[in-house]
């Protein structure tokens, strides 16, 4: 193999969706997926690709340094492209500690491990940080976050997610490590764990349950179709310059009320419904802690350097979200049951 690569959260949403591409389109590169499958990792996600020759799949912790040192002794990977993260505001709301352990002491355990292994031979190495844009906190009316916008986090996750930042950038700037981060936009797909607004959605209409939609709904979010995220990822990972930031948009911006409503047309119309029917489940409810206003990203530099945009339209995008969830009944199943966490055993034993 040319390149031993690891990925970690690769069983998560994003992750998943960036382990099976980089699985497929680079045969001769050996990808190492590395999760601790909390609730939002589903090896599920990858059963297409588990049997691929270039591909293994290792249960850990990357909070466990002893056990990140030893893997990374014992494999030598020559990359990391990082993902692994508790991702959700409102869990960092309620738990703020789990998201400085994983998504701080976390990264930095892997920065540590990348650092020793290489030592003062970074050529062809590269330890690629996947991050957010809600580092940057919250915008009005008008602007766009750039690379150069001040972190100013508002919530326990994003506040934890701009401190890892901090760190890999540190890292580049006192030992030198070949680094490279992106900050992303809200990523919608196949595969999303069903507490985040769009397959909350798409489940809750199906089942005639209440669309909880925060204050007065809006919100508004730059969306990206995840197999897009997954494709900047790979350009951003091949010809990134070292020690550079990312922005990664849709130029699509979306108040949530008007993304809901939009989608409950869609599934009426999917479903076989009157139009109509979906959005009377929309229920407004008190607003959480914190909430930023919008974000959005300008994706500018990316466009230029590295020559990406988004495949698809969100309204294309959106319809074959809706299309995957609903020919997957037994995905969304065993999800929303914890089924799907027996797949680890019944696979690994």
């Amino acid at each position: 193999m040319s390149k031993k690569i690891l990925i970690t959260g690769a069983a998560g949403f994003i992750g998943s969706h960036v382990a099976r591409l980089f699985v497929i389109k680079y045969p001769d590169y050996k990808i190492y997926n590395l999760d601790k499958l909390t609730y939002a990792g589903n090896l599920e996600n990858l059963k297409d690709i588990e049997n691929s020759p270039n591909y293994q799949f290792i249960k850990g912790d990357i909070v466990d340094a002893s056990f990140i040192n030893n893997l990374f002794e014992t494999e030598r990977f020559d990359a990391v492209i990082h993902l692994a993260a508790e991702s959700h505001v409102d869990r960092s709301i309620t738990n703020p500690l789990e998201f400085v352990y994983t998504n701080v002491i976390g990264t930095v355990n892997l920065l540590n491990a990348a650092k020793n292994i290489w030592k003062d031979d970074f050529s062809n190495k590269r330890f690629y940080h996947v991050s957010t844009d809600e580092v940057y906190g919250a915008l009005g009316a008008e602007g766009l976050f750039t690379e150069d916008t001040s972190y100013d986090p508002h919530s326990p996750y994003s506040a934890s997610k701009a401190s890892s930042d901090h760190f890999v950038r540190a890292y580049h700037d006192t030992y030198g490590l070949p680094i490279v981060i992106s900050n992303c936009s809200n990523n919608y797909g196949p595969n999303h764990f069903p507490e985040k607004l769009i397959p909350l959605c798409i489940y809750n209409i199906k089942n005639n349950k209440p669309l909880p939609v925060y204050g007065d709904g809006k919100y508004t979010r730059d969306w990206l179709y995840v197999i897009d995220h997954a494709i900047a990822i790979d350009l951003v990972f091949h010809s990134g310059k070292n020690g550079d930031t990312y922005n990664i948009g849709g130029f699509n911006e979306w108040q949530n009320i008007d993304l809901v409503k939009t989608l409950c047309k869609l599934m009426d119309i999917k479903l076989g419904r009157e139009i109509g029917t979906s959005e009377k489940l929309i229920t407004f409810v008190k607003d959480r802690p914190g909430h930023d206003l919008r974000y959005a990203i300008d994706a500018t530099k990316i466009n230029k350097e590295l020559g990406f945009y988004p495949s698809v339209t969100f309204e294309q995008g959106l319809e074959k979200t809706v299309d995957w969830y609903l020919s997957n009944d037994e995905w969304l199943s065993n999800v929303t049951s914890g089924n799907y966490q027996k797949y680890y055993q019944e696979q690994y034993n």
